[in-house]
């Protein structure tokens, strides 16, 4: 199907310079990318699965000590800093 768009003209500059550098249709490079954003998103289906951390040897036994939040980088590099969280 054809149709018309109004696309901003650098904006179109940069399309299909990339479809040539792909070595691909402008019209091909739309479609992918309409295709892309029509997706359910990947991302948000990882994001909601959990992570089992491994646990590491401590001298109270095996595990985090208390206080570190180990989904906080902050919170982890403080402690591998000895600063409380």
């Amino acid at each position: 199907m054809k149709t018309t768009l109004n696309i901003h003209d650098t904006l179109l500059q940069e399309a299909k310079a990339f479809a040539a550098q792909q070595r691909t249709t402008l019209t091909k490079l739309i479609e992918e990318g309409l295709r892309m954003r029509l997706q359910p998103k990947q991302a948000d289906k990882r994001s909601t699965v959990a992570i089992k951390l491994p646990t590491l040897p401590s001298k109270k036994g095996r595990g985090l000590q208390p206080g570190i939040d180990p989904l906080s980088n902050k919170s982890l590099y403080d402690a591998a800093d000895g600063l409380p969280s």
